[in-house]
C-alpha cells in the first residue's frame, strides 16, 4: 500500500544511515571502523585524575582487510 506522507523536515543524517519515505522492503546500513588511541583517551566522566607517565599506541596493522562488509543487494 503506498505511503502518504505530508511535510518532512531532515537535519541531518549520519554516516551508515539510512532515510526512506515510503514502502521499502529491506534497509540494512553497515559500516566498519579502526580506532587507535593512547592510555586514558576514552575516558569520561566528572573530576578525572589520569595519570599516564609513558603511554605508547602501537599502530602497526599488517593486515591487508580488516572487516569485509558483504552487501545484500
Amino acid at each position: 500500500m503506498p505511503a502518504i506522507v505530508g511535510a518532512v523536515k531532515v537535519n541531518s543524517v549520519g554516516n551508515s544511515g539510512v532515510f526512506n519515505i515510503g514502502d521499502v522492503y529491506r534497509m540494512a546500513p553497515q559500516s566498519t571502523a579502526k580506532t587507535f588511541a593512547g592510555a586514558g583517551s576514552f575516558n569520561t566522566g566528572d573530576y578525572l585524575k589520569i595519570r599516564n607517565d609513558k603511554s605508547i599506541t602501537n599502530t602497526y596493522d599488517n593486515d591487508v582487510v580488516d572487516s569485509n562488509i558483504k552487501s545484500l543487494a
